[in-house]
């Protein structure tokens, strides 16, 4: 695991907050950290939470990995000193075979400015056997 200035270990509570079947929250090496290790999510939703997860570890080559080539940025940039506050899945939805849909809400507060929020509808394809993050739409 990167050990980064805000890397969790394994024992930990996930950034993305997905409950398991018991309704408690799981730990991040059960969760989101077997993705960014190297093990491909099995759906979009999966996939969208452990960018998540990479958010708020600063995991840019997952990032960057997990992005459609199509759409893809050369670089991210991080707000090291903000905090992300948590993440709400509101729907997650199979469109076909190859393409699915994920609307969600994370909240990020700055160092020195007030919190803010990212609702988006994002666009997932499936490709070889992975899942990519495709693009989004910015939601009020």
């Amino acid at each position: 695991m990167n050990a980064g200035p805000l890397a969790l270990q394994g024992d930990l509570l996930c950034p993305c907050a997905r409950a398991g079947t018991n309704g408690k929250a799981l730990r991040f090496s059960g969760c989101c950290g077997q993705y960014l290790e190297g093990d491909a999510p099995p759906d979009a939703q999966s996939l969208m939470r452990s960018r998540y997860s990479a958010y708020v570890l600063q995991r840019e080559s997952y990032l960057l990995a997990t992005w459609h080539a199509s759409t893809r940025p050369a670089t991210l940039a991080f707000d090291t000193d903000g905090k992300w506050l948590g993440l709400q899945v509101r729907s997650a939805q199979v469109l076909d075979a190859e393409h699915a849909q994920v609307e969600f809400v994370a909240r990020f507060k700055p160092a020195r400015a007030p919190a803010w929020r990212l609702h988006e509808r994002s666009r997932f394809v499936l490709e070889n056997g992975r899942w990519y993050y495709l693009d989004g739409v910015q939601l009020p």
